[in-house]
Parts: C-alpha cells; sequence; structure tokens
C-alpha cells in the first residue's frame, strides 16, 4: 500500500454516512477499473477535508494509493501547478516512487529540475499528457486515489491541467473491450467562496456534464448529529443547555462546533458571537511565545515547513519544539508530510492573520519575503517573494518578483499566470522609481508582452485593452519604432475580434510612421499587418497588394524570414493566388517553412491553418485533418492551445468530422473540448451541438445561446445562429427561424457591410421551414397564407444568391458554398410550387464532396419528391438509403422524419427492415420494455433521464398503434421486432 499526505484527525467523523457511503461506491468501481471523478462542495468548515480524511483512511485500508494535493491562497496571483507539485514532490522524497518518476521526465518541470536543454520548455501539453501517463502508470500498479484540496484556491494552470485529466487525460476511456483506469479523482472547494465572477464556476459547470464526473454537496449537519459530535469531544459531559447553544449557533457546520466546544473552557466564558472571535480566544488561551508563532505561521500561508518557520520566529530549535507542541496539542496546527504544519483549516488561518496590526503585518511579510531571497531566487518561489514583498511594501523587490514570476510561468506554459504576474508588475511599475525597475524594459514594451500573454491564453479582448493601454502610455517623444510596433500588434489584435475597421486604421498609422528607407524589420512588420487587414476591405486589395510585394522584396533582403513567411500567407490568400490552387499552396508550404526556420509557432500555425482551410474550400475535406492535426500539435509544443489559429484549428477539426459523418468522434471532441479556453473560443464545440440537434436533444439552443451570453463574438454567434435557426425548422416555427436568420446574420455583417459567406447555408435552414409551411398551408387548402410563404421564400433565396455570387473574399464560393446554394434553390421552389425531384437531384449531388448529413436530407427531400411524382420504387430506394445513414449516424430527428414519410406514403418496409420503423434507440427501449423495465430503470440501463425514456416509450406506442406498453410488446413479438416470446413467469 502506498499512502502519500494523509492527514490524521483526533475527533470521531459524525454523521455523513450517505456521502461516504456514495464516496465508497466511486472507490469501489474505481478498484473494480469505471475510473470517476468526485467535485465535493461545501461551505468552509462544513467538513470536507474531515470526509476526504476518513475516505482516504478507508482507501489506504484496502490497498490504494491516496495522493492529496492542497491549492493555497497566495492572493491575485498563483503558483503554477501548486497542488500536482506538491503531489509530485512527495512522490520524488519517497524511494519507493523512484522508479515511477524516472519514466516520465517532463514532470521535473514541476519540481524545478526541467531546463531549457531538454525539449521546448513550453511544451504544455506534453506536461499534461506526462502527469496523466505518471497518473495510469501508478493506477496500473495499484487502485489510485487522487485527492485535491481546496479548489477554490487553484491558479488557472491547476484548472487546465485538473479539466485535462478529467476530459481527456485519466479518465478517458480506451479502446472498447478494455478496462479503464483504477482510478478516483475527489476534488473539493468552498461552494460559499464562488461568487458569480469565479474562475472556477465554468470549470464546474464544464466537468459535471462530462459522464465520469459527478458533484456531491455536503449539506449543513442536521442538529442531531451536531449533538453527537458536540458530545463526542468532550471526555466530561456538557450542560444540555450548552449543547443547545453550540448547536443552534454552529447551523450545522461541523468545524464551527467544534470550535464552539473548544471555546468553553475560555476564562472569560460564554460563547463568543462569531466564528473569528472563538478562533481568537482558542488563539489567546496559548502562551505568549506560541501566539507569536501562530502570527508568524499566518503570514507564511495555510502551510509553511519547519525550518522556514523557526527562521522567521527566531527561536531555538528546543523552544520552538515546545511551542509547536502546545499549539498541535491544542488543534491549531497539524503536521504535515516533509516536515511542514498546516492550519486545521483556513478559516482559523484567516482569523489569526485578519488580527494582525498592519504593522505587524508588514514586518512578518517581510521577514519572510527576506527569507525566501536568502535561500536563492528559484523559480518556483517568485511567486511567493512577490506576495510578501508587495504585502511588505517593498515595491521594488515585489517588482522583480513578479516579473520573474512572469517568466517561470511562461517557461512552464502557463500564459494565464504569466498574464496575471505582469499585470502585478504593471500596477506596481508607477509606485517604484526609475532606479528601482528592472533595467531593459519599459510600461509600454511590458504591456505589449501582457498583450501577448492574453492573446496566448485566449483572452482576445483582453489582449486588445492591454494593447490600446499601451498605445495610451505612448508619449510625445516616444520611440517610432515602438510607437509603430504598439499600433500594429492592435491592428492584429482588433482584427482577431473582428474589428476590421479599427484594425485598418492603426495598421495604417503604423506604416506612416516608420518610413521604408532605410528598410527595417519594424517597416516589414508593419507592412506585414497592414497587407492582412487591409487586404479584407472590399476597397482595400490593390493597396494591400502593392504594399505586399514591395515588403516581400524587403524581407526577403533583410533575411526576416518569419515576416516574409506571413507576407507569402497573406499574398496567398488574398491576392496574387489563392489556398485553392496548385500554387497557393506550394507558396503556402514555402511560408511554413520559413516560418519553422525562423521559429515563430503562430506565423508557422497560421501557414497550416491555410493549407487546412484550402482543402476545405476545394472540397477535399479528408485532407484537411492531417493539415488541422499538425497544426494542433505544433501548437501544443508552443503552449498555443488557446491562441485565435489554435482554436480556429479545433473548430476545424470537429467541423469536418461532423460533416464526413464521424459524429460519435465529433461528440466526443467537443465533450472534450468544451471550455478548455475563454468564453471568446468556446465555439470550438459549436459542431457537436450540431450533432447534439439532429440527434434530438434540444438543450442543444440554450447550450449554444450560453456562447453568446458568455461572451459575444462572430463565432459564437455563427453556432448559436445555425443552431437556433436548424431547432426552429425542425419544431416548425417558420417565424423563429426567419427571425434568427434575420438577427444572426444582421450581428455577422461587418462594419463594411458585407455579409458573411454562411448567408447561403442560414438561408437554407430556415427556407426549409417556411417551404414546410407553405406545403402545410397549401395541403389546407390556405392559398393566400401559402403565397405569403411564398413571398419570404423569395427574400430569402435573394439573399442567398447574392452572399453566394461574390464571398467575403472577394471570389464566388467553393463547393460546400455552392450546396448550399442547391439547397436553398431546391428549397425556394418547394416553397413555391411544391417538391421538385430536379431540383433536390442536383442539390444531392452538391453536397457529393462529403456532407453525409446534408446527402441524407436531401434524399429525403427526394424522396418526397419523387412521391409527389408517384415514382414510388425510386423513393423507396432513396428512404432506404436514408434510413441507413440515419441510423448510422444516429440520427433520430431525420430518422422520426422518414418513418412519418414512410407512413404517409404508405411505402412497403422490406422484411430485412421491419425493425427500421423504429429508431435504434427506440429498438433498445423496445428490448427493456419487454423485460418489464420501468421508464427510470429504462434511463438508467441507456443512460438517459427517465423523462426522454418516457418520450421514446410514447413514440413506440405510436409507430406500432398500441394503446400500452403490454399491447406495444405484443405487436412487437408478432412482427417480429422482439425475438421470442418469454414466458409470463419471466
Amino acid at each position: 500500500m502506498w499512502n502519500v499526505s494523509h492527514t490524521q484527525f483526533t475527533s470521531q467523523l459524525i454523521g455523513r454516512e450517505a456521502e461516504l457511503d456514495r464516496l465508497a461506491d466511486v472507490l469501489e468501481r474505481a478498484r473494480a477499473g469505471e475510473a470517476r471523478a468526485v467535485l465535493i462542495a461545501g461551505d468552509a468548515g462544513v467538513g470536507k477535508t474531515r470526509a476526504l480524511d476518513e475516505v482516504a483512511g478507508r482507501a489506504a485500508a484496502t490497498g490504494m494509493t491516496v495522493l492529496i494535493g492542497h491549492c493555497v491562497d497566495l492572493g491575485d496571483v498563483g503558483l503554477p501547478y501548486l497542488p500536482f507539485t506538491e503531489i509530485l514532490g512527495a512522490l520524488a522524497a519517497d524511494e519507493r516512487f523512484t522508479s515511477v518518476l524516472s519514466g516520465h521526465p517532463v514532470t521535473e518541470r514541476l519540481l524545478g529540475g526541467g531546463t531549457d536543454a531538454v525539449g521546448d520548455v513550453n511544451r504544455r501539453l506534453r506536461l499534461f499528457e506526462d502527469v496523466a501517463a505518471l497518473l495510469a502508470e501508478l493506477a496500473d500498479i495499484a487502485p489510485l486515489l487522487l485527492i485535491i484540496e481546496d479548489l477554490h484556491w487553484a491558479d488557472q494552470s491547476s484548472r487546465d491541467l485538473l479539466r485535462f485529466l478529467l476530459s481527456r487525460g485519466v479518465l478517458k476511456r480506451p479502446a472498447r473491450g478494455s478496462h479503464d483506469h483504477r482510478l478516483a479523482v475527489f476534488a473539493s472547494y468552498r461552494a460559499d467562496d464562488l461568487h458569480r465572477r469565479h474562475p472556477l464556476r465554468p470549470l464546474l459547470a464544464e466537468l459535471v456534464r462530462l459522464p465520469a464526473v459527478e458533484r456531491l454537496e455536503l449539506q449543513p449537519l442536521p442538529d442531531a448529529d451536531v449533538a453527537r459530535l458536540v458530545r463526542s469531544l468532550r471526555d466530561d459531559s456538557l450542560p444540555d443547555a450548552t449543547i443547545h447553544r453550540i448547536v443552534e449557533r454552529a447551523e450545522g457546520n461541523a468545524f464551527y462546533a467544534e470550535e464552539l466546544v473548544a471555546a468553553t473552557d475560555a476564562p472569560a466564558g460564554g460563547v463568543p458571537s462569531g466564528l473569528a472571535d472563538v478562533l481568537l480566544i482558542r488563539v489567546e488561551q496559548l502562551s505568549e511565545t506560541a501566539q507569536q508563532m501562530l502570527r508568524t505561521a499566518a503570514v507564511a500561508g495555510r502551510r509553511v515547513s519547519h525550518d522556514l518557520l523557526r527562521d522567521a520566529v527566531g527561536l531555538p530549535e528546543k523552544e520552538l519544539e515546545a511551542v509547536l507542541r502546545e499549539v498541535v496539542e491544542r488543534q491549531l496546527l497539524v503536521p504535515g508530510d516533509g516536515d511542514t504544519y498546516s492550519f486545521r483549516h483556513a478559516l482559523a488561518r484567516e482569523a489569526v492573520y485578519a488580527d494582525l496590526l498592519p504593522g505587524e503585518r508588514a514586518r512578518l511579510h517581510g521577514v519572510f519575503a527576506r527569507l525566501l531571497a536568502e535561500r536563492g531566487r528559484s523559480s518556483g518561489s517568485a511567486a511567493e517573494r512577490a506576495h510578501h514583498f508587495r504585502e511588505n511594501h517593498d515595491l521594488p523587490e515585489a517588482l522583480a518578483a513578479s516579473l520573474e514570476a512572469a517568466d517561470h510561468a511562461q517557461r512552464v506554459g502557463a500564459p494565464a499566470e504569466e498574464l496575471r504576474h505582469i499585470e502585478a508588475a504593471l500596477d506596481l511599475w508607477s509606485a517604484v522609481s526609475a532606479d528601482g525597475r528592472p533595467a531593459g524594459t519599459d510600461s509600454v514594451t511590458l504591456t505589449l508582452r501582457a498583450s501577448a500573454a492574453a492573446a496566448h491564453a485566449g483572452e482576445l479582448h483582453r489582449a486588445v485593452s492591454l494593447t490600446r493601454s499601451a498605445l495610451a502610455g505612448l508619449g510625445q517623444d516616444a520611440d517610432l519604432e515602438l510607437a509603430a510596433r504598439v499600433r500594429y500588434t492592435l491592428a492584429g489584435n482588433l482584427l482577431n475580434v473582428d474589428n476590421l475597421s479599427a484594425a485598418v486604421a492603426h495598421s495604417s498609422e503604423a506604416l506612416a510612421l516608420i518610413p521604408a528607407e532605410p528598410p527595417s524589420a519594424t517597416w516589414v512588420w508593419a507592412a506585414a499587418t497592414y497587407m492582412m487587414v487591409a487586404a479584407r476591405q472590399s476597397d482595400g486589395g490593390e493597396s494591400a497588394r502593392r504594399v505586399g510585394r514591395q515588403a516581400l522584396r524587403v524581407a526577403a533582403e533583410l533575411g526576416v524570414d518569419d515576416a516574409l513567411a506571413d507576407l507569402l500567407i497573406s499574398m496567398t490568400v488574398h491576392a496574387d493566388s489563392n489556398r485553392r490552387t496548385p500554387e497557393g499552396r506550394e507558396r503556402l508550404h514555402e511560408a511554413r517553412e520559413l516560418a519553422l526556420r525562423a521559429g515563430n509557432a503562430h506565423v508557422e500555425m497560421r501557414a497550416l491553418f491555410n493549407l487546412a482551410m484550402g482543402c476545405v474550400e476545394t472540397g477535399d475535406l479528408e485532407r484537411c485533418l492531417p493539415w488541422v492535426e499538425e497544426g494542433l500539435d505544433r501548437a501544443r509544443r508552443s503552449g498555443l492551445l488557446s491562441s485565435p489559429y489554435s482554436l480556429e484549428m479545433r473548430y476545424l477539426r470537429l467541423l469536418v468530422q461532423y460533416t464526413l459523418g464521424y459524429w460519435d468522434e465529433c461528440a466526443r471532441g467537443a465533450a472534450e473540448d468544451v471550455g478548455t479556453q475563454s468564453g471568446s473560443g468556446g465555439f470550438t464545440a459549436g459542431p457537436g451541438l450540431y450533432v447534439a440537434l439532429a440527434r434530438g436533444d434540444f438543450s442543444a439552443v440554450e447550450r449554444a445561446q450560453a456562447l453568446l451570453d458568455g461572451h459575444f463574438d462572430w463565432k459564437n454567434a455563427l453556432v448559436a445562429g445555425i443552431v437556433r435557426i436548424d431547432a426552429a425548422a425542425l419544431r416548425g416555427d417558420p417565424d423563429e427561424a426567419v427571425r434568427a436568420m434575420g438577427h444572426t446574420v444582421g450581428s455577422l455583417t461587418d462594419d463594411t457591410g458585407a455579409v458573411p459567406d454562411a448567408t447561403v447555408r442560414l438561408a437554407a435552414l430556415a427556407l426549409s421551414a417556411v417551404a414546410d409551411s407553405a406545403a402545410e398551408l397549401r395541403m389546407r387548402g390556405d392559398e393566400e397564407a401559402a403565397r405569403r410563404r411564398a413571398d419570404t421564400a423569395a427574400a430569402l433565396v435573394e439573399q442567398a444568391r447574392a452572399s453566394a455570387a461574390r464571398g467575403e473574399d472577394g471570389r464566388p464560393q467553393g463547393p460546400e458554398g455552392q450546396a448550399w446554394l442547391a439547397r436553398v434553390e431546391a428549397e425556394w421552389t418547394r416553397a413555391v410550387s411544391g417538391p421538385d425531384v430536379a431540383a433536390w437531384e442536383k442539390a444531392l449531388a452538391a453536397f457529393a464532396y462529403g456532407d453525409a448529413y446534408e446527402r441524407a436530407r436531401c434524399r429525403l427531400r427526394l424522396a418526397e419528391a419523387l412521391l409527389a411524382a408517384d415514382r414510388r420504387e425510386e423513393a423507396t430506394v432513396e428512404v432506404d438509403a436514408v434510413r441507413q445513414e440515419a441510423d448510422r449516424l444516429g440520427a433520430t430527428v431525420l430518422r422520426e422524419r422518414l418513418d412519418a414519410l414512410v407512413r404517409r406514403g404508405r411505402l412497403a418496409v422490406p422484411a430485412r427492415d421491419r425493425a427500421a420503423v423504429l429508431t435504434a434507440r427506440e429498438q433498445d427501449v423496445l428490448r427493456l420494455l419487454a423485460l418489464g423495465r420501468s421508464n427510470r430503470q429504462i434511463g438508467e440501463e441507456l443512460f438517459i433521464s427517465p423523462k426522454t425514456a418516457s418520450v421514446h416509450v410514447s413514440n413506440i406506442l405510436a409507430k406500432l398503434g398500441a394503446a400500452s406498453r403490454t399491447e406495444a410488446v405484443g405487436v412487437a413479438y408478432r412482427q417480429g421486432l422482439i425475438a421470442t416470446e418469454p414466458a409470463p413467469s419471466d
């Protein structure tokens, strides 16, 4: 048995039987090979740590390895990967783990052992994968319980790593037929600390939707359990009145109750009104030396090493041991692994810290800052030193330590932490005199670095804001090259958030500031940015091409390879050739090699993205995926997984999988991807919402809208618009579909008035709802209302034709756009005069480039048109093809519409397809109905809700013409939809 960081409590655990049983069940399933995770929520002091300690003890007793990591409150800045560093440190200190750790060298970066000589230090994903592999190897040796405490204090990198482990790493199911890793992950957090903007909230919302993750909330203990707890804490009995008062004041919080009981011996007597008062009364019961030691420990944080505390308090070893024993016996500090001491609860530390006098607090922070500095400026302690120096008001040292912490965060691939540390340095900058600031930098350059970190972290609007701050910070006598660099950086950031007109203005200013002669790298980059930005304007093409050609010559002369690569990409996409042609692809290959040689990962990813998009635009979807994977691999190796081109490629990969009909892969990828970036990148999981909607999950509409509510962005708006319009069409609501289409096109139209290429697709989806309504009205004989629908259809088709005739880049759209236009024309004809065989045959042929779902939807319309033309045999062929594809995709909504057409057209169902009148999911439900299962039991076995099971049962009854569940089962047996009927006893 291996057991690391196991904490011992002196009091017995009272209550929590149900919660412990639930956690024990998770452990049992983990030991059996079913990896699970539980997020444990509760208010401060409610008993999360105590329950986890109990569970850890039980797990260890059964032979499980127990690893525990803690998050620590360091104010506005965090120490990257702290809980995982603690776990790895404990493993490294135990010789039993030496051989295991030796096989995972990347993890040494978290222990301070990595160097620039070992590969690329920014390989953040490799670090994640190595941690996952290490845990998987440990779990293969013995069942593993991983506990992360106080997740509400976790730094962003720790949150990202936990997200990876749960969604893509150790909990990801291996190949079919094998078992998961024998692993359970328990993570606790304070529910009462999570305000609306707390950074943990989005992560929790994402994780609880993963199949292997569940949430457990520890509610306040019942009064009876609190009373039992109070009585168990004292050898002598307390008066009933005292117990009653404690129970009343504790309000179900076990820690409150324990502290109130401990305070009953205070000389002042009585029970204090607030928990802080209770804690301070306990502190005042200590000797004066012990009180001072405890105050010093509170300044260090939740946990402090023995030698650091010894040096901070300045006591001889024997005297320190005596006061430590006194404090430990009072249960204010508890000893931990690695010769450390921790406050028994964070609230205890907070109360002691808050009671310090301002001067005393600053002095003690200074003591710890100097001690940490004397022990060596290791990168791992820079964030702590920055915190202590700042609280000590030693601002020059705080500034230097913040910049050092930012450098460390950059090296370990933690751009969000890098940004926070740089922003902390910027906050200090004006308060530090010029001679106290680090040499070789200035506030404008530092702000530009912060904007780059924000962009790498996916905080695109924050990047814009920071670059605007840099622009505002430029003085009248600012260096022209720096002024130009600020402006073209701002232009690039504005382009990332789709503010084209402002991007053009700033890129033009940057180019005007720097003369072309003498040649300079700054002018080349200013020209490259101008070329990329201006070319997107409808009237800026010739000017952009002229500047681009001149910059190409200068970049080649100066040997600025990455700028030359960037210019080649822009010239390919916007000017002399395009990425759809062999010549364009050759230029993109050349640009990729130049960027690779220059070591510019951002430009290389841009080249790879455009190579992938060239395949999409020519309809060669299968060839797109290798380019996307190569681009994402480059992003992983460079720590740029949240950068704009990485987000685009993550979306593109899922979109191509969706289009090709690889829906299971798309759904899994979307579930893994959701929330792995900031709100501006939420669109990447959009294709997963398309799959969910096609499979009958209309909650996709709310989830798509949540993207916009969380952050308005062009791509979020596109995803939300597609889902909303298609859902309205599937629900038979043409008015909502048209409204949603108009709103979406309006929000996607840029400030130059150019409508998006996606207008064609949006119009096709809206037209399908309008055509359905027109057909129904004609069937009812309401020709006037049908004509009004036809007029709406005419307006929509004109919008689509105009958009398809000239795309955003000035060229007609490729195969995808032309296919959607063919569907637009077919839907328009259906709205005006009814289904037309030739129109739907054309649409079906147009989607032959690879869109599996749209081909199936066009086949259904073609079958409808063939039936209307009384070509029943041909219609039957199309129906069979749609049935097979719908079942393969799991497209339940399409299958339901197909079944309705079969019934309406009285088409014969082949004997081999008798079960095909039911969807695959309905056949599963029918099988369980035959076994006498209830809706709840069906839901549990099929991993769906009882309500969804009820809907499936109702559909089965309707399709089989049965009035009851029993009758439906009987009909199914007679029609051969189920195997031999069981005996009544079954």
